[in-house]
């Protein structure tokens, strides 16, 4: 059978967030903040991590690439959201899996890199005297390799599933994004095994990073427990808070998403799509720095080099 799609409907109309004309204005300014914020805290994270040495560290390296997909996922998705507050917004066909494809490759990124950041943690904390050979530049490399694999897989897998299929009369997406639940209804073809492909890979894109993370933090939780004094505990419990915080974030928001009943309603979606695909890269920058004392002295490093010259 040919993947050459045949669909007399060749651009679609994404309803955006609401409909009510008195919510428009007040909304794209809200997001349009939001999204100013998010693209000024991960570039900052980004340049401080490059700019200082001493946070050229596994643990750094990780949360350079979770500021890199984080702002490019909100960057796949805020500015065309922000085109539905002020006009109709209307993509093509083209651009529409385009939007699906980048959307999908991040969120499955950002899956996975907070898996190695929950690995680089319990390889500090438990095993502190092997950490270098286990955390090797060769081995973070390696491990970014198979971050970004498993999003490419993911996403070609559903865009090659969307080829597949037919959009005669509808072309009106009643959400903000390109997504693949909105797009399957709108479908006058059969949608079984996009369903099926769907299931496999939002199940082993949650399964997966899940399972590592649960497995991580017990150990870890155990060789806290087992620590005597108080001041270590408490050390190993700031190094891992924050990375708990973003997790439970990312991971409750996309599961509320993607495995709800599929009688839940459309507003739902739109306000579970919003926790990770915008309000997420907005606080990771904060989440990770607010506390963190090489951070705070890199931005010191680098602002008094800033000043001096």
């Amino acid at each position: 059978m040919a993947l050459a799609n045949v669909s007399s409907v060749k651009e679609f109309i994404l309803l955006g967030l609401t409909q009510q004309p008195e919510l428009q204005l007040p909304l794209f300014f809200l997001f349009l903040g939001i999204y100013v914020v998010s693209v000024m805290g991960n570039l900052g994270l980004i340049v401080l991590i490059v700019l200082n040495p001493h946070l050229h560290t596994p643990m750094y390296y990780f949360l350079f690439n979770l500021s890199f997909t984080d702002l490019c996922y909100s960057s796949a998705i805020t500015p065309r959201m922000l085109v539905g507050f002020v006009k109709q917004n209307i993509i093509s066909h083209a651009e529409c899996l385009t939007q699906l494809f980048f959307f999908a490759f991040f969120v499955i990124d950002e899956c996975y890199i907070l898996t190695a950041m929950a690995y680089d943690r319990y390889a500090a904390i438990c095993k502190p005297l092997l950490y270098q050979v286990t955390m090797s530049h060769q081995v973070c490399l390696l491990m970014t390799m198979g971050v970004y694999v498993m999003g490419f897989a993911g996403a070609l897998s559903h865009i090659v599933c969307m080829l597949r299929l037919t959009f005669c009369d509808g072309n009106i997406i009643n959400n903000y994004v390109c997504d693949v639940h909105p797009l399957l209804k709108l479908s006058c073809s059969s949608t079984s095994i996009n369903e099926l492909v769907l299931f496999i890979v939002v199940g082993v894109n949650i399964t997966v990073p899940s399972l590592t993370l649960f497995v991580s933090y017990t150990l870890i939780l155990s060789n806290i427990l087992s620590i005597h004094s108080g001041e270590g505990r408490s050390k190993a419990f700031s190094t891992c808070g924050s990375h708990v915080i973003a997790v439970s974030f990312f991971f409750g928001a996309a599961a509320f998403m993607y495995l709800k009943p599929s009688s839940a309603s459309v507003d739902e979606d739109k306000v579970s799509t919003i926790f990770y695909t915008i309000l997420g890269p907005m606080l990771n920058p904060f989440i990770y720095s607010i506390r963190n004392k090489d951070v705070h002295i890199a931005l010191k490093k680098t602002l008094k080099k800033k000043i001096l010259t």
